[in-house]
């Protein structure tokens, strides 16, 4: 059978050593807040804050796009055309699909 070291046996194997280390192991890996679960939610957090920016950036664009719709008639009559292939009477639609 193996011995352990003279210095493992002395500070570490002590009661005060055993309840030292089986804090850390606590700690690190099996109570509620661990390193696995910070891990996770870095990384989610991370991800989110990206998809934040993207629908930032969005909201903005459909901003402009109402912004310019509001202003003048000839954008807004376009956007029907396109969007909902409007059109003026004795007039006919050809959607061309590329």
């Amino acid at each position: 059978m193996l011995k352990a070291p003279k210095w493992i046996r002395e500070k570490v194997l002590t009661k005060w050593g055993i309840v030292t280390i089986a804090f850390v192991v606590y700690i690190l890996f099996l109570n509620e807040h661990n390193v696995l679960q910070h891990l996770q939610n870095k990384s989610k957090l991370h991800q989110l804050t990206e998809q934040k920016e993207l629908l930032q950036d969005k909201i903005e664009a459909d901003k402009m796009k109402i912004e310019e719709l509001q202003t003048s008639q000839k954008n807004l009559e376009k956007f029907a055309r396109e969007q909902f292939l409007m059109h003026k009477e004795n007039e006919d639609v050809f959607v061309v699909v590329e």
